[in-house]
């Protein structure tokens, strides 16, 4: 949120440092994210001075050009080429001096220099209002007052105001601090507490007053739960233009663009005193009416941005006898906006039910001003008088006069919010004695009445704008930020106590394995949890009737809760493959949420992604895919670091896979993994193979904790290694072969591994060759040959018995 300093001095006459003025709104919770120098026009006319075009002569190689001899104060004129038509002897022109700097529209930054021109030297520039940023008027240089001295800055002609500009980084619960009065009240109170006493000055609205009664407006509210007050008036005999320059310059401030006089108006009372408004052209509200109504579903509006929406059965409109002209406290309709030829308004003041208007929002995808503070509630009872303070203004600025009384439909007037708050409640939660009399100063300041006093605390009536204090501890929080966190002693001594927790708790297993995988080169991600749920399409393991839906989403894109940890993945996938990133390892710890008849569930997962290449290419290392088998390793690495090693695969069930597997130990699921089915990824645009692990991270726990972690001593004998280069059936995998080796070998044999896969045409049709190393090893004696053979050949006889293998 922008706030214009010189703004805030319209209601507080204060001349402190921005700076110093900045740290106090942060003291106060209004946090100042950074204050900004603003400029009504850009460079303040610094170096440029009043002119007097002393000759002008035409250029000798040049017809558009001109010579001129220009006085601007110093000893010696200045000689200048001109190129525009108008130029003068005798007149008094803006002359940008050598060295000054001039802003395009666009904000770029050019310097004068002297420079010859088609062989002509020239010493400065006489400029266009537009060149200085004073109008949009190109076809000549400007023409200035003869009153004036050759010399006099250009600053100090026109009316340049310098302004800061406050970044406030407002939280949601502060919607009473979304103006600059609101802000200004805040202020004051800070600066009471610094025994600097300062009036808030309120708005004026002394002129309001109504002309006559020619043209009046009946308004029917049919739904005051949705519009619990509504107030409007006419204003006729108005002339819509441009605004003043000190109205427009406020607005351009804080970053807003100027229109015309009277939107410009409802955009400043919005941001003075934090009520929207709205001016509707009174020549297009049919039959004199307004009607605060629902309407069909399905019905057709275009609002002013041109955009052809369809209205909700719950949205509330501003209707006149036939039609809609607006959505109520969003946005208005392009069919009843205030034009250049608009001669009266019907202008509206009124406060919506915040619940309602932050669904109308949400559900059409608009955020404007004015539904960011009807979303947060506004105040209630400054309805009315924000209504005067706008058609005070609007009234001044076109001539206009005010032609109705005020219409104010307030059925059940609201009352203000009573709390007793305790001394005692005060000083143990602050843990700090505040006297009475500080904090009844406090709370007056910030326009909490206190309406009786006790021994043992106060009756107090918290205003209706104030809705996020509601309780003891929210008027204590209140006094705490103006008493000033900083003014709160601190203890010298700092008391502890030490938790005892399991080394398998979940966040430590969780650092383990996320700095282990961190350490084989894959990087963490952290995926949105809400996500569409067209994804639900993708599997049939993916259920809608399990979607847990968000009930007032962002966006159809966040509707529901996530089924998988799949698509996010895929998601940081298409993100980096789009910016050339083509090997990628990534790994995310998350939640995946389901709905059941009777329940909701929550489980934790961790899932890893692989694609493209294991490392990048070097001129040391060839590319090497990543593949099945490489994600296979990896997620028995991380097994193996969690002493989880007794593992049984079996085939995978999930259409999300084209092929993969299933870890578990015993008929628990550790861990589902495989190649993602291409029709999956070309979705996401991803034209590379995928490698997705999806580890139920909450049976890992649990399995981690139950395998104790055995220690012995490094045996002082020497481990013996034997080769068998075996000729096998296809269809025979090396999981056989490892589970023969150890029915047959159980106490000397420790090792068993792969080392080299042979097929081609040098073998027997639906053969091939595996080369298999097995390691042994006597703890407590050096084995013999005797012992060796023994043992192997009991291997091979097995082999030949159970797999029909062939020693080669």
């Amino acid at each position: 949120m922008k706030i214009s300093y010189n703004w805030l001095k319209q209601f507080l006459n204060i001349d402190w440092d921005p700076n110093k003025t900045g740290e106090l709104l942060t003291d106060l919770g209004l946090e100042v994210e950074g204050i900004t120098a603003f400029e009504t026009i850009t460079g303040g006319l610094k170096g440029i001075v009043v002119g007097h075009v002393l000759n002008c002569e035409k250029h000798p190689n040049a017809d558009k050009l001109k010579i001129t001899t220009v006085d601007i104060g110093t000893t010696t004129p200045l000689q200048i080429v001109c190129g525009a038509p108008n130029v003068a002897e005798g007149q008094k022109v803006p002359v940008a001096t050598i060295g000054t700097t001039l802003y395009t529209e666009d904000g770029e930054a050019w310097k004068i220099k002297k420079g010859k021109i088609r062989g002509e030297e020239s010493y400065g520039m006489i400029c266009a209002e537009d060149e200085l940023g004073l109008g949009t008027n190109h076809d000549g240089i400007m023409i200035l007052d003869q009153d004036l001295t050759p010399g006099t800055p250009c600053a100090d002609v026109f009316e340049i105001e310098n302004d800061f500009i406050f970044e406030i980084g407002l939280t949601p619960n502060r919607a009473d601090a979304m103006s600059h009065f609101g802000v200004a009240r805040d202020l004051r109170a800070g600066l009471i507490q610094q025994e600097i006493k300062k009036e808030l000055i309120t708005p004026p609205v002394t002129n309001f007053n109504v002309e006559n009664r020619s043209l009046k407006i009946t308004v029917d509210v049919k739904n005051n739960e949705s519009a619990p007050r509504y107030c409007g008036l006419t204003i006729s005999n108005i002339i819509v233009q441009e605004s003043p320059d000190w109205l427009k310059n406020r607005l351009r401030s804080i970053g807003l663009t100027p229109l015309n006089n009277v939107v410009d108006v409802t955009n400043y009372v919005l941001h003075e005193l934090g009520q929207p408004l709205h001016a509707f052209d009174a020549n297009k509200i049919k039959g004199n009416k307004i009607e605060v109504k629902t309407i069909a579903e399905g019905t057709k509006f275009t609002t002013l941005d041109g955009v052809e929406r369809e209205i909700h059965a719950e949205d509330l409109m501003i209707c006149d006898e036939d039609k809609p002209l607006c959505i109520a406290g969003v946005y208005g309709g392009i069919s009843s906006g205030v034009t250049e030829n608009t001669t009266a308004i019907f202008l509206e003041s009124a406060y919506f039910n915040p619940v309602s208007i932050r669904k109308t929002a949400k559900r059409h995808g608009i955020n404007t001003d004015a539904s960011f503070r009807f979303e947060r509630g506004i105040d209630i009872q400054n309805v009315e008088f924000a209504l005067r303070r706008a058609a005070s203004l609007i009234r001044e600025i076109t001539g206009g006069d005010i032609t109705s009384d005020i219409v104010d439909i307030y059925p059940k007037k609201v009352e203000d919010h009573e709390v007793f708050l305790t001394y005692e409640k005060i000083n143990k939660l602050i843990g700090q004695n505040i006297s009475g009399e500080t904090i009844k100063s406090i709370l007056t300041s910030l326009d909490i009445k206190v309406k009786n006093v006790s021994e043992s605390g106060m009756g107090l009536a918290i205003p209706f704008y104030r809705i996020d204090v509601k309780r003891q501890v929210d008027v204590i929080e209140e006094i705490l930020r103006v008493y000033g966190y900083n003014n709160i002693n601190f203890s010298t001594k700092l008391n502890a106590s030490i938790a005892t927790t399991s080394k398998f708790e979940d966040y430590k297993l969780q650092n383990v394995i996320g700095n282990h995988l961190a350490s084989q080169g894959f990087f963490e991600i952290m995926a949105n949890s809400l996500t569409t749920i067209a994804y639900n399409n993708y599997s049939e393991n993916i259920k809608d009737e399990h979607s847990v839906k968000i009930i007032n989403p962002l966006s159809s894109d966040l509707s529901v809760l996530r089924q998988s940890m799949l698509f996010g993945g895929l998601e940081a996938i298409s993100h980096n493959i789009n910016r050339k990133k083509l090997n990628l390892k990534f790994f995310e710890f998350g939640k995946t949420y389901h709905q059941y008849s009777e329940e909701k569930k929550e489980d934790k997962h961790l899932s890893l992604f692989v694609t493209g290449q294991q490392e990048d290419a070097n001129w040391l290392l060839k590319p090497n895919k990543s593949e099945f088998f490489y994600l296979k390793s990896s997620i028995e690495n991380i097994l193996s670091r969690l002493g989880i090693d007794k593992t049984t695969s079996a085939p995978l069930n999930n259409t999300i896979f084209q092929e993969g597997l299933s870890l578990k130990v015993g008929k628990q699921t550790i861990v589902d993994f495989g190649i993602v089915q291409s029709s999956i990824t070309n979705d996401f645009d991803i034209k590379q193979e995928v490698l997705y692990a999806d580890f139920n991270w909450e049976t890992v726990i649990q399995l981690a904790a139950e395998n104790a972690i055995v220690f012995k001593e490094i045996s002082k004998y020497p481990t013996v290694k034997r080769d068998f280069a075996l000729l096998l059936n296809n269809k025979t995998t090396f999981k056989e072969l490892y589970d023969i080796a150890f029915e047959t070998e159980k106490k000397l044999l420790k090792e068993v591994s792969l080392f080299d896969v042979f097929t081609g045409k040098n073998l027997a049709e639906g053969k091939k060759s595996y080369a298999v190393s097995f390691t042994l090893a006597d703890e407590n004696n050096t084995l013999k040959d005797k012992q060796i053979d023994k043992i192997m050949a009991k291997l091979r006889s097995n082999y030949e018995t159970k797999l029909g293998a062939e020693l080669r």
